[in-house]
């Protein structure tokens, strides 16, 4: 009979804690809204490199996402050795969009053949991923991405995916959970809403069932209505409508310089967004006045881990 009681109890305490919301497992109060701030497209240049460091030590970003590809990955590197306590993610890269400036593979090409295009650069579309390659060579490419940031040093909190390569796509979603188990990494993961739009309605239970952790919302069908006429209103208006538990936002802040402005006609805004998120103090009050915690992966990490 004690047997039987204690694994009674043993259960109800396992319920109690499964029923538990994401926001109070980190130890917060169901009601909190609590917002990841995250930084896109880090290593990707020197711009992006500088954006992500002063945002994380001066700013309200909170996290970034690292492209190994990249030819700023090893300045990126030297950084967070020098600044260490950075929250940073991989940002699984399996696209290279810009015109002239251009990155090819980290896993050797004759595993991954169908992801390059005819001059040696990953595709620079998603469909075009889809088309010429298969989700096991994406896989290939992004564990291959994440052993070179683990390989360099760099303290990786979670994975997510570059233009959406490994999120968009059920047979790629398998490979994301795939490397999610293998790396035992929290993911960027659309809300239940967003998934059920794009015919993926069960896609979170299964990364759950897992064990792997994941926020609860991600700004992303809003940005349909994104422009760069006034960013600075368009997240206000984000902020004053978060929902209680835990959002991520991504941005793809970069400081202004000339390298910058030559990649990307979408510099402006980048550059909008670094300021915004570094140096508005009227943006950092608004966040403080709604009552918005700020946290990076790290805690979500930790949860995961049993840290």
């Amino acid at each position: 009979m004690k047997k039987a009681g204690f694994l009674f109890l043993t259960m109800i305490v396992s319920f109690q804690l499964s029923a538990q919301s994401l926001a109070e497992k980190l130890g917060y109060s169901a009601s909190d809204k609590l917002l990841i701030v995250n930084c896109d497209d880090v290593a990707m240049c020197h711009a992006a490199n500088m954006a992500v460091l002063d945002g994380q030590k001066n700013g309200i970003m909170t996290s970034g996402s690292v492209m190994a590809p990249c030819p700023g990955f090893d300045e990126l590197v030297k950084l967070a050795k020098e600044n260490p306590g950075l929250d940073l993610g991989v940002h699984c890269t399996h696209t290279s969009e810009w015109k002239t400036y251009r990155w090819g593979s980290v896993a050797p090409e004759e595993k991954i053949k169908g992801l390059l295009d005819k001059d040696g650069y990953l595709w620079r579309t998603v469909e075009e991923v889809y088309q010429h390659a298969n989700p096991m060579e994406a896989y290939r490419e992004a564990k291959a991405q994440i052993q070179k940031a683990l390989g360099a040093g760099l303290e990786i909190t979670h994975i997510d995916s570059h233009m959406g390569t490994l999120q968009l796509s059920p047979p790629y979603v398998d490979a994301y959970l795939q490397l999610a188990v293998e790396f035992n990494l929290p993911v960027r993961m659309a809300s239940q809403e967003t998934l059920e739009a794009y015919g993926q309605p069960g896609t979170r239970k299964r990364f759950e069932d897992k064990g792997i952790l994941f926020p609860d919302y991600l700004i992303y069908e809003e940005l349909d209505n994104y422009t760069e006429d006034d960013i600075k209103t368009f997240w206000i208006g984000v902020i004053k409508n978060l929902k209680p538990g835990v959002t991520e936002l991504y941005i793809h802040a970069s400081v202004p310089d000339d390298e910058l402005k030559s990649i990307t006609d979408s510099w402006k805004t980048r550059n909008a967004e670094y300021e915004l998120f570094t140096n508005d103090q009227e943006f950092r009050e608004l966040i403080k006045n709604e009552g918005i915690i700020l946290i990076g992966y790290k805690p979500i990490f930790e949860l995961q881990r049993g840290e």
